[in-house]
């Protein structure tokens, strides 16, 4: 659990902000995802007078496979944040505030702490990529025989029989070649 306390700030003039550097390690993100380094970056709440903002740019990267020669990669992804937290309780009675209105917003604790886990969790699945490449120009399997083209520079297989409504077509690619 990565939380702060944030009582001091919510009692302070709104517009008040605080920074705050951030490194989680060993942090679950789902059953098949998994962290190839650390999250790091910095975080920053800012008073709204009704709620807390928080704004973030932390950098991580999966570990991933390639999604044409699937090698084991790493993606390095830039994880943005901006979300509004709403505290649960009201900070000098102490009674619940109601949630009806806003039911699903973001929520301080009942101790007016905020975990950034959940956040972070859910900003690296949404960016995590749909096809992830060991390096931009990998040129991955052949598709005949499967084999890595990154190792066998110059893998070719000799033309198989051609079609012979095709045939003709032969000549005018070793024309345009």
């Amino acid at each position: 659990m990565h939380s702060f306390n944030l009582a001091d700030l919510m009692r302070s003039a709104p517009g008040t902000s605080e920074d705050h550097e951030v490194s989680l390690t060993g942090l679950v993100i789902a059953d098949e995802v998994e962290l190839a380094r650390p999250v790091s970056g910095s975080v920053r709440f800012t008073n709204s007078g009704r709620s807390v903002l928080v704004t973030g740019h932390l950098d991580t990267a999966l570990v991933e496979s390639c999604s044409r020669c699937l090698r084991p990669a790493q993606a390095a992804i830039t994880l943005k944040l901006r979300e509004e937290a709403l505290p649960a309780v009201d900070l000098e009675s102490g009674s619940p505030l109601s949630r009806d209105e806003e039911p699903d917003v973001l929520r301080l604790s009942d101790h007016h702490e905020l975990d950034l886990e959940p956040l972070i969790r859910d900003a690296v699945s949404l960016a995590e990529p749909i096809a992830p490449l060991c390096r931009p120009d990998c040129p991955g399997l052949c598709e005949t025989c499967g084999v890595d083209l990154t190792s066998e520079l110059g893998h070719s297989h000799p033309d198989d029989e051609i079609d012979s409504r095709l045939a003709s077509l032969v000549g005018i690619r070793e024309r345009l070649a």
